[in-house]
């Protein structure tokens, strides 16, 4: 698989369960894992109700945006399993029942001496020219069209339909990056990190507090796709934190 400097993602999580709190997301961070592992930026993340105008707005406004939208949730059999329905209409084509599709699920229906039903049928349904995004765990397939690659909202479904999606994407230069324990807290680091952050641009520097019994502290995180300027951002948090550290022994003296 090539890759590139700068392939971006974003996901769409469909599911009114999502919103109301029935249900706790576990698929927006397995893709961010994944993703991540081969340089892809996951960029933005939304999560829409089981409404077709939400979903063709999000979507079209993510796919014009990024390389690629990963989407989970909405393909199953019920009434508001409306995901195919709403990328057919933002791709502008008829969402149909695909052949190879119905052929699986037939099949799948008759190992298992139950009925292959209309209801059951839906999970067939897809943009007319889509293709498979196979389903190892049961059977019913995802999909791609165009940028998009659509999965299902059940974890496990998912994650198997994301290691078939995963390596057929174009890859990205992978993210570095090196955690440094600062034992100051942010109001202490505030000024000078951000000092090193605009010295250092092609760097992502993230600020995460912790607080224990010793008081506030905080780990510092340098992300950079280049060795050299990450370790020369690292290089210069390691000094600014031994100032500091000076600063106060000095003052306590």
């Amino acid at each position: 698989m090539n890759s590139k400097a700068n392939v971006t993602a974003a996901m769409l999580a469909i599911g009114d369960e999502l919103l109301s709190g029935r249900t706790r997301d576990k698929n927006i961070g397995h893709a961010a894992s994944m993703l991540t592992l081969v340089g892809i930026d996951l960029k933005e993340v939304r999560i829409v109700p089981d409404e077709e105008e939400e979903i063709v707005a999000a979507l079209n406004a993510l796919r014009a945006r990024y390389t690629y939208v990963l989407t989970s949730g909405g393909i199953g059999p019920t009434h508001d399993d409306i995901t195919a329905d709403a990328i057919s209409k933002a791709f502008g084509v008829p969402c149909l029942h695909d052949e190879k599709a119905m052929e699986l699920l037939a099949a799948m229906y008759e190992r298992r001496g139950m009925e292959f039903t209309e209801t059951r049928q839906r999970m067939a349904r897809m943009p007319q020219g889509a293709d498979h995004i196979p389903n190892p765990v049961s059977t019913a397939p995802g999909f791609i069209i165009g940028n998009v690659y659509v999965m299902a909202g059940v974890p496990q479904v998912f994650e198997a339909m994301i290691d078939y999606v995963v390596p057929r994407l174009e890859h990205g230069q992978k993210m570095l990056s090196r955690a440094i324990v600062c034992p100051f807290g942010e109001g202490d680091i505030g000024l000078p990190l951000g000092a090193i952050q605009k010295a250092h641009p092609q760097t992502s520097i993230g600020s995460y507090p912790k607080f224990n019994n010793s008081g506030f502290s905080t780990e510092l995180v340098v992300r950079a796709r280049d060795e050299a300027a990450l370790e020369a951002a690292a290089a210069d948090i390691t000094a600014m934190i031994e100032a500091i550290a000076r600063a106060k022994e000095a003052a306590s003296a």
